[in-house]
């Protein structure tokens, strides 16, 4: 049984632990919405697989399915990885997910966002999202532990934290009129605070150029470890991503962490630019709040993977700058195992293998 929780982590001592520390399991979604992924996520299913299937080399994985779909999910899957049935509305683990907290007693527990499907009856993706909103609770139960309800429209993706007291995020998120707008940056950092137990926010003013999620930090940078982050970097001044990174840069080269550190920032080459094939858009069922159009540019980004344990699972998304970024991340993760998933399908629905996990640690 899980209970809900009337105190908050800082309160009560604990921290949201660094992606870098150690994970008892990942849970992903299996995705099937046929106004997201084409083909009603046939394809994107393989992509799934396969991110499922290198996660499960270092750190056990659960995957959650409707239980319309278990059948062929547990067919498709390896035998050691769990397959569950539950009810969800679409399969972005990440944000939908609970954000686990731990002490240093060893003891875990979980927190609930408020979540509205990236921006609610404003800009959101898609309605309803009850489902979703549910599942961080779902999820807790199930890891067995109790969590906190925090009063914040947050997704999992929005926040980066490297365990020591440092949180990264995105203004262009976190501030967008469409999350809680009656609420001012000081509102939120002092429920940040409160609900990861950081002490220090790093703003940057925007996300990845064309991110539907109002620009999720976890698709522009990622935390290697304390004091160091990937950033994405574009060198093509006539590309918007350009301002982007380089506005960026300034804010992370200008400031310390929360524990006074000059930040090294690893820069990741920019996939592409890619863009949605008329093949692509033609299986998908078109919607008003989900554009999905021939020709629409990707937000695709190599700081989208998974640190988990041994290995560090990245996306492969073009093969200009795949090898290019494999090397730039094996040179950052030296005692970890580099696994790239082919994950164009991931990335047609608006996201990566960051966007679709979330991590339980241990």
């Amino acid at each position: 049984m899980s209970t809900k929780l009337d105190t908050t982590p800082k309160h009560d001592g604990f921290r949201m632990p660094g992606e870098h520390e150690p994970q008892e399991q990942v849970w992903l979604a299996w995705p099937i919405r046929g106004d997201n992924w084409r083909e009603s996520g046939k394809p994107a299913q393989q992509a799934f697989v396969a991110v499922a299937t290198a996660i499960a080399q270092s750190t056990a994985v659960t995957v959650v399915v409707l239980a319309s779909h278990y059948d062929i999910a547990r067919q498709s899957l390896n035998e050691d990885i769990r397959v569950l049935e539950r009810p969800y509305n679409d399969c972005w683990m990440r944000d939908i997910g609970a954000t686990y907290v731990v002490n240093n007693k060893g003891e875990r527990r979980a927190v609930s966002w408020q979540f509205n499907a990236w921006g609610g009856d404003v800009d959101g993706l898609y309605s309803p999202w009850d489902l979703d909103d549910a599942m961080a609770i779902n999820m807790a139960t199930i890891t067995g532990d109790d969590y906190y309800q925090a009063p914040l429209f947050l997704e999992g993706g929005s926040i980066h934290c490297d365990g020591e007291g440092t949180l990264y995020t995105t203004e262009e998120c976190l501030l967008h009129p469409s999350r809680n707008p009656d609420l001012s940056k000081q509102d939120i950092e002092a429920l940040l605070a409160d609900y990861v137990n950081i002490e220090k926010v790093i703003w940057l003013k925007d996300g990845l150029f064309n991110d539907e999620t109002n620009g999720h930090i976890d698709n522009i940078l990622h935390v290697i470890r304390p004091g160091v982050v990937a950033l994405t970097w574009c060198d093509d001044k006539n590309d918007p991503q350009y301002a982007i990174s380089r506005a960026a840069y300034k804010v992370l080269s200008e400031t310390t962490d929360a524990k006074g550190r000059t930040i090294e920032i690893i820069k990741l080459p920019l996939p592409g630019p890619l863009y949605m094939s008329a093949t692509e858009s033609q299986g998908i069922q078109q919607t008003d709040t989900m554009e999905r159009h021939a020709g629409d540019r990707l937000a695709a980004s190599y700081a989208n993977f998974l640190i988990s344990n041994q290995c560090v699972i990245f996306p492969l998304l073009d093969t200009k700058t795949d090898p290019q970024a494999q090397q730039i991340l094996a040179a950052a993760f030296p005692q970890q195992r580099l696994i790239g998933v082919p994950a164009r399908e991931i990335l047609l629905g608006g996201g990566n293998i960051h966007c679709i996990t979330q991590q339980v640690p241990k």
